[in-house]
C-alpha cells in the first residue's frame, strides 16, 4: 500500500524516468505518520493528521474535514478550512459504508443542511468545491464517521481510483484508533463532568468559595499551555487544579494532606495528587506539609499555587510581589504574559 517507488536505472529514458518520478499515489512513510498520531493522542489531533495524510494522498490543492457521529455527525478535525467548522453539527453525504467519489462536489452537503448550515459552509468557501471523496470511517459494521477531501476550486484534477483505494486504505489503518480514542474521550467528558460536579457540591457550602476551582483550572491551562505541556498532562493538571481544595471537605486544616488521598489508588493522576499535597509549598521553603524549596516543589503544585494566588487577590502586582518568595517567579512572568495577551 505504501511501497517507496523504485529509482530509475541510470540507463533509463528521461521520458520514464521522469513518470517514476511522479508516481499516481505519492510515497510515504506510515510508520512516521503513525508516530505522529500517537504523539498528540486526543481526537482532533489524530483526526487533523489523518486528513493531512489523505490530502498528500490525493496530490495536489486538497482541503478536507472530519466528521464524527455523535448522535449527531459533528465536525471534529478540518485541513485547509476555517477552525470555525470545528464543532459544527452537519448532515451530509457520508452515510454509506463505501467510498464515494462526488463529481459534484459539495452540492449534496448544500442540499442536506438548511440554509442557516449554508451560509457557514459558504463563510469557509465550500459552494465551488467541484470534486469531493468521502471515506467512511468505520469498524465492524459501527460507523464512527467520516473523513470529506475536497478538491480546491481551481485546483482542477479528479481522483483515480488507485487514489481512492489509498485514501480508503489509510482510513481503514487509522479508525480503530479513533475508536479507542473516542472510548476514552467518552471516559474524560464523563469523568470531568463527575470531578466539577462534587467540586461544586463541596463549594456551595461557603458561597465566596463557589466556582474557585473552575477559576483556579482555567488559569492553571493557561500556564500549562505557555510552558508548552502535552493534552496528557493538561489533562491531569486540569484535574489537579478541579480537585485541588476538596480536602475542605473535612475542614480547612490539612485539606491539601486529605485531598491528596483522594486519588490514592488513582495511578494515571498520581502527579495530580502530587500537585494538591504540596500546592501549599512555598519556594522558599516555609510553606506545608513539607517545607519543600524551589523546583523541590512538583510542576502541576507551583502551577496550581500561581494560579490559586492570582484567583484568590485578582490582583497581578500582590501576586508579582510574592515572585520568589512564595511563588516560582517564572511561572508568575508566564502569568504576565497570559494576561498580557488576554487583554
Amino acid at each position: 500500500m505504501f511501497r517507496r517507488p523504485r529509482p530509475a536505472a541510470p540507463n533509463t529514458p528521461p521520458e520514464a524516468q521522469a513518470a517514476a518520478a511522479s508516481p499516481a499515489v505519492p510515497e510515504t512513510d506510515p510508520a512516521r505518520v503513525l508516530g505522529e498520531l500517537l504523539a498528540r493522542p486526543n481526537l482532533t489531533a489524530v483526526l487533523e493528521q489523518s486528513l493531512a495524510q489523505a490530502a498528500a494522498l490525493l496530490g495536489g490543492e486538497v482541503r478536507g474535514f472530519a466528521v464524527i457521529r455523535r448522535g449527531q455527525d459533528q465536525v471534529v478535525g478540518v485541513l485547509g478550512y476555517p477552525r470555525s467548522l470545528v464543532g459544527q453539527t452537519l448532515s451530509g453525504p457520508w452515510s454509506a459504508m463505501r467510498p464515494r467519489i462526488l463529481t459534484g462536489g459539495s452540492s449534496e452537503l448544500y442540499a442536506a443542511n438548511s440554509e442557516e448550515i449554508r451560509t457557514v459552509l459558504d463563510n469557509a468557501g465550500m459552494r465551488e468545491v467541484p470534486v469531493s471523496l468521502v471515506v467512511p470511517l468505520s469498524e465492524r459494521g459501527r460507523q464512527l464517521g467520516a473523513l470529506v477531501l475536497d478538491r480546491a476550486p481551481g485546483g482542477g484534477g479528479t481522483v483515480t481510483p488507485q487514489q481512492q483505494e489509498a485514501v480508503a486504505r489509510w482510513a481503514q489503518a487509522v479508525t480503530p484508533l479513533l475508536g479507542l480514542l473516542e472510548s476514552r474521550e467518552e471516559w474524560q467528558r464523563t469523568a470531568r463532568q463527575l470531578a466539577a460536579s462534587v467540586v461544586e457540591a463541596v463549594e456551595s457550602q461557603e458561597f465566596e468559595s463557589l466556582g474557585h476551582a473552575r477559576a483556579v483550572a482555567e488559569i492553571s491551562q493557561e500556564l500549562g499551555r505557555a510552558l508548552g505541556l502535552t493534552e496528557r498532562e493538561l489533562e491531569e493538571l486540569w484535574f489537579a487544579a478541579t480537585l485541588h481544595d476538596l480536602g475542605k471537605l473535612h475542614g480547612e486544616e490539612g485539606h491539601a494532606l486529605v485531598g491528596a488521598n483522594f486519588l490514592h489508588g488513582v495511578p494515571h493522576l498520581a502527579e495530580a495528587q502530587k500537585a494538591i499535597r504540596h500546592h501549599h509549598e512555598r519556594w522558599d521553603g516555609q510553606g506545608e506539609p513539607d517545607k519543600l524549596t524551589g523546583e523541590d516543589i512538583p510542576l502541576y503544585a507551583r502551577i496550581l499555587a500561581v494560579a490559586n494566588a492570582y484567583v484568590r487577590t485578582g490582583d497581578l502586582e500582590r501576586v508579582r510581589a510574592q515572585a520568589g518568595k512564595g511563588l516560582d517567579a517564572r511561572l508568575v512572568t508566564a502569568l504576565e504574559k497570559v494576561e498580557k495577551r488576554a487583554r
